[in-house]
């Protein structure tokens, strides 16, 4: 599945870590069911798509 088609454009997020300076650059789009993550410094790439419990874990982990 393609998920720029699944995601409109307006629903991605740019990490607020994220900087023109390079480095990390993550934009999210939370869904009901999922939430997308790619690299928004090339949004052609495929992003990834988790569940959105998974996710909930993931930031609390990384937020400790």
């Amino acid at each position: 599945m393609n998920v720029e088609q699944t995601v409109p454009e307006s629903a991605w997020v740019k990490s607020s870590y994220s900087s023109g300076a390079g480095g990390e650059c993550v934009e999210v789009a939370a869904r009901p069911a999922t939430v997308h993550v790619r690299d928004s410094k090339d949004t052609t790439r495929a992003a990834l798509a988790v569940e959105a419990t998974a996710w909930a874990a993931f930031v609390e982990f990384a937020t400790r």
